[in-house]
């Protein structure tokens, strides 16, 4: 008997936010606390596990062709195989194929078995970090007729409806059983599908729902073949390890793509925890990826826009203008909150990227179409977001069960001094002002050139102009050679040596005679380990290579350094990190993952993976696409409509790259790599833009 083919695991089949996490038999059986059926934040199935005879069948082969679909071949006892298909749309469908293999006629029995906890995405999270459990209960199983199990929730209006065809022999206590007798070469089929039912909706009838599903199927195949087409292809002879990591990368944005109602398709943050809108995460992830085309930034922008705070609401650390940290719904929403705006960066993001697509589109309409969004955004920097009116924007949480760090680093230990001691709130993270200080400049562009404002453009650079003297005077430390990470609530420079300053350089705001010293300190001694920048240097006190933001390497946080680096004159110390982190990437599969250990690189030790990490994540998946954008130089140009690469030398590895059809004001572009140098070459116009919207 050969051995069974290692997989990653747990294995994830999901359509947005409906998506069920599922062992390597394709059971969900509780033994990882993250497994289920979810939709909405919500556990609609904890248990789906199928027996052959009363027992778990062995995997003999794995294959996921696409994000909502996954095949198990398994091998049952006497002589029996198992195929089971599973299908994520808007609820789940499990097709289980069972056959005889042997010569001689074999009685078996199947059973599927099937329970509901209900539990809030956030109460699961809590169980897999440690925690102690926290679920609600369902009701027990209520069959509605021989094919349908029903659950309920108590204390909550879901149901899950689990369809079984055809209709099984008996059941109880959670088990659908099938007596079969199967000859030789006989096969018989089961299918459950898995129906989840929110906020008293009327559910489908059995065989409605499948007709849905089968659309459903339809439907997302054809996206995700209308997605890969869009996509720009990339060709690396000369590194093995980026043509897969390209690859890779853009089917884990595929997979993390969310319907959004008016908007069309949004990143989600990632996988499991994270099937959402989130304001920072999903501005980012849009930032990174531009180049592949406009509609994920058009999609981001008006689902943001969309459900930009109009009100001043301690509960969720809501101000007018502010723009979301993040959405959540069916439970999760009840317990917690449906909208929390608990992050200082998301509003200045949305101004960042709102310029970014319009330099890369040329596109005015959405400029005006947004315009009532960017002034509120405007004033909300100007005035709840600068609490203290000293011109420098700050976070305090006041939602009780609210973030009490709202910056991209934003767990409970992330700002920290050097020796150690927590910063206290409010607190004026240093990155959030280089956003800001972008942001204005960028705003000012429009303002002048699509709004027709030249009052509000002055304005705007001479408020940019005045933030980039107060900043320099407050945040540099001489007697160390870099930025602080922040300001505490006395305004003290936090003074450990991080990650956070690298973000400047691409926001400009780092004066011209400090960036070497910013760019040495980024790509060498504690911060550097040789995989990439750390997010806390090596020699401070609460550095821990595993801990989640105060000694990891995170690539999109090396990315965004990589792209300033490139920006700012160091190209050299840019091709650098993007070496380091093609690198680790080969470790992972060409998936780089949410974040890895901060360890010393050494010899051909792989680097350290870090269980939690959330693998797809967005903006680690955007990550290869800013990358190769620092790399190649990549940039736009809105007043020729023109797409140019920067002169100079880049690395031998990169001889014979090709990247074809890279996105920009409406036509396609592509990209050559030749004597060590990049050009750019313009296609003719499109006849219609490639679009990922549905």
């Amino acid at each position: 008997m050969s051995a069974a083919p290692e997989i990653d695991l747990p294995v994830t089949v999901l359509d947005g936010s409906t998506f069920v996490v599922c062992d390597d038999r394709g059971d969900v059986d509780g033994l990882s606390a993250a497994s289920g059926l979810f939709a909405e934040d919500t556990r609609f199935l904890s248990r789906l596990v199928v027996t052959v005879d009363g027992e778990r069948s062995e995997l003999v082969e794995f294959e996921q062709a696409a994000p909502h679909v996954a095949a198990f071949e398994l091998r049952g006892p006497a002589g029996i195989r198992v195929r089971r298909e599973l299908f994520v749309g808007s609820g789940l469908e499990q097709t289980i194929t069972v056959e005889n293999r042997s010569e001689r006629g074999i009685d078996a029995v199947i059973g599927v078995e099937s329970a509901s906890d209900f539990a809030d995405i956030h109460a699961v999270k809590r169980v897999a970090d440690g925690g102690a459990a926290a679920h609600a209960s369902s009701r027990p199983e209520q069959w509605d007729d021989a094919a349908t199990v029903e659950f309920a929730d108590d204390g909550f209006p879901a149901r899950t409806l689990v369809h079984l065809v055809p209709a099984p022999d008996e059941h109880e206590a959670g088990v659908a059983r099938y007596r079969l007798w199967l000859e030789p070469g006989e096969s018989r089929r089961v299918v459950v599908a898995v129906q989840c039912v929110l906020d008293g909706a009327v559910p489908l009838d059995g065989a409605a729902f499948e007709d849905r599903l089968r659309e459903d199927r339809r439907e997302r195949d054809d996206s995700l073949a209308r997605w890969w087409r869009s996509m720009p292809r990339l060709a690396a002879p000369g590194e093995p390890a980026l043509e897969p990591t390209w690859t890779r990368s853009l089917a884990d944005l595929a997979a993390l793509r969310l319907r959004w109602a008016g908007s069309g398709m949004v990143p989600a943050a990632g996988l499991p925890w994270f099937m959402t809108l989130f304001g920072r995460d999903t501005l980012i992830t849009a930032f990174q990826t531009i180049p592949l085309g406009p509609d994920l930034a058009a999609a981001v922008l008006r689902a943001l826009a969309e459900t930009q705070s109009d009100a001043d609401d301690p509960r969720r650390d809501a101000e007018p203008g502010k723009i979301v940290h993040e959405i959540r719904r069916g439970k999760t929403a009840l317990v917690w909150s449906d909208r929390y705006y608990g992050t200082v960066d998301a509003t200045p993001l949305f101004l960042v990227l709102l310029s970014e697509l319009w330099r890369w589109s040329g596109d005015d309409a959405i400029v005006r179409e947004l315009e009532p969004n960017a002034r509120r955004a405007l004033a909300w920097i100007d005035g709840p977001g600068d609490r203290d009116g000293d011109g420098l924007v700050e976070y305090l949480r006041r939602a009780p069960n609210g973030l009490d760090n709202q910056s991209w680093k934003d767990s409970h230990n992330s700002m920290v001094f050097r020796d150690g001691s927590l910063a206290h709130a409010p607190i004026t993270p240093v990155e959030a002002q280089g956003y800001v200080y972008d942001a204005k400049l960028r705003t000012a562009e429009l303002a002048r050139r699509v709004w027709s404002d030249d009052e509000t453009a002055a304005r705007l650079e001479r408020e940019a102009a005045e933030l980039r003297r107060r900043f320099d005077a407050a945040f540099w430390l001489p007697e160390h050679g870099w930025y602080a990470l922040g300001l505490d609530g006395a305004k003290r420079p936090i003074d450990a040596l991080a990650s956070n300053m690298g973000h400047l350089l691409w926001s400009g705001l780092v004066p011209p005679e400090r960036v070497a010293a910013v760019a040495g300190r980024l790509t060498a001694g504690p911060l550097w380990s040789g995989w990439g920048i750390r997010t806390l240097a090596a020699d401070e006190a609460a550095f821990d290579p595993v801990e989640y933001h105060d000694g990891t390497v995170w690539p999109h946080d090396n990315s965004l350094i990589a792209y300033g680096l490139a920006r700012s004159g160091h190209a050299v110390e840019a091709q650098r990190v993007v070496r380091a982190l093609l690198d680790c990437a080969s470790f992972f599969e060409h998936r780089l993952p949410e974040h890895f250990a901060g360890f010393e690189r050494s010899g051909e030790e792989p680097p350290g993976a870090v269980p939690a990490s959330a693998r797809p994540q967005a903006w680690a998946a955007g990550t290869p696409v800013l990358l190769l954008r620092a790399l190649l130089r990549l940039e736009p140009d809105p007043d020729a409509r023109v797409l140019h690469v920067a002169d100079g030398a880049l690395p031998e590895w990169a001889e014979g790259l090709t990247v074809d059809g890279v996105h920009a004001f409406g036509r396609r572009w592509d990209v050559r790599v030749e004597g060590g140098a990049a050009s750019v070459a313009q296609r003719e116009p499109m006849t219609t833009t490639p679009s990922s919207s549905t």
